[in-house]
């Protein structure tokens, strides 16, 4: 039985989840979608170039900063705060690998490119998808932003969007982690297990591209490579409302 007390301590909580995932505004402390300005000099180029650490930001033939790549750790912001920001836009997933490299001067938000996803995900995974998440070799840092996509906030279940134990269950693989060689036949054999038709998503830095550890001798992506992948999610680690955009892209716009 419910008593006054207990209601109102309910109300007072108001609703526990996001309502409407599309819309959220984040603080402007998120790392989000980088910006950089067309003023950029040659000379600001090469420097920031030299200092990422995870050789994201190429100066020649144009400058570009690759979200694949990307740390999301600010310092070329820091080095140089009127050339390079980073926004809060969060909507930064997408089926291109290339559109997650931002040039100078661009300041539209990152084209998912809906016109490159299969029209069969849309039919067989519109109002069901179940996702296998595999770790190669990750931190854990993306790995515990993937759960709270499961949430009470965030309750990616609400669309049909479900993480499943048994890859022979799933209609695909969200992979985090550069793949590390004690990974690589366990994510071969997992992949092979789901059903075909699949799909794949790469969720983070480090299983887009590696991260770094991309150069390491303990990292083996020949497989992985060799796959074509439908949904890339970038971030370090990528957030549950970039995660959960870039999958309701991919499943309602082929439909």
């Amino acid at each position: 039985m419910m008593f006054p007390k207990e209601f109102k301590i309910l109300e007072s909580h108001g609703w526990q989840y996001v309502r409407d995932l599309k819309t959220v505004k984040l603080p402007a402390l998120f790392r989000g979608r980088p910006e950089i300005s067309s003023d950029i000099t040659p000379e600001d180029a090469v420097e920031l170039e030299d200092l990422c650490p995870a050789g994201a930001i190429a100066s020649v033939p144009e400058f570009s900063l690759d979200m694949g790549k990307c740390l999301f750790c600010k310092e070329c912001q820091f080095r140089k705060p009127g050339i390079v920001n980073f926004t809060s836009d969060y909507k930064i997933a997408t089926v291109d690998r290339n559109a997650l490299r931002i040039k100078a001067g661009k300041t539209n938000p990152v084209d998912f490119h809906s016109e490159l996803v299969g029209k069969e995900i849309g039919k067989l995974f519109g109002r069901a998808l179940n996702l296998r998440q595999v770790s190669a070799g990750g931190d854990n840092s993306c790995e515990m932003e993937l759960n709270a996509c499961g949430n009470v906030n965030f309750d990616m279940g609400r669309f049909g969007i479900e993480f499943q134990a048994s890859p022979r269950h799933c209609d695909g693989m969200a992979v985090t982690g550069p793949v590390s060689k004690n990974m690589a036949e366990a994510l071969k054999l997992c992949y092979e297990a789901i059903p075909a038709p699949k799909i794949l998503i790469l969720a983070g830095t480090e299983a887009i591209s590696g991260g770094l550890f991309a150069s390491s001798n303990a990292v083996d992506r020949s497989f992985l490579d060799s796959l074509h992948v439908d949904l890339y999610v970038p971030g370090n680690p990528a957030h549950p409302l970039t995660f959960i955009n870039g999958v309701l892209n991919l499943i309602s716009n082929s439909k």
